[in-house]
């Protein structure tokens, strides 16, 4: 049996999101896939360095959110994997991270 979720005092679980819901997300958004019950998408950089301060900014904003993706770093590429765990899936916070991740890289 999986252990329970816990959430923090005050806080309410996040809902995890209808198939359909997440398909008409992913139909808007350029490069993110859905692999199982997250969301996924591959970022490419000129270099390493590039790939860490990327990875800075993700950092920075999931800080801000509360809520943190999965990072794998691989010298100019750097996948990112979103899923509430809580939830046991893809809930309204991905897609929000998802999209502010988005905008922050087309900024550059």
């Amino acid at each position: 049996m999986l252990p329970q979720p816990t959430i923090k005092p005050g806080r309410r679980m996040p809902e995890k999101l209808n198939r359909e819901s997440v398909q008409g997300w992913l139909k808007t958004r350029k490069g993110w896939k859905r692999k199982s019950n997250a969301l996924v998408k591959e970022f490419q950089f000129p270099s390493f360095r590039n790939s860490i301060v990327f990875v800075n900014r993700v950092a920075t904003l999931a800080d801000e959110a509360d809520h943190h993706p999965d990072i794998d770093i691989r010298f100019d590429r750097v996948t990112l994997t979103l899923s509430t765990h809580s939830a046991r899936g893809i809930t309204d916070k991905d897609l929000k991270l998802a999209e502010q991740v988005d905008f922050a890289t087309s900024a550059s």
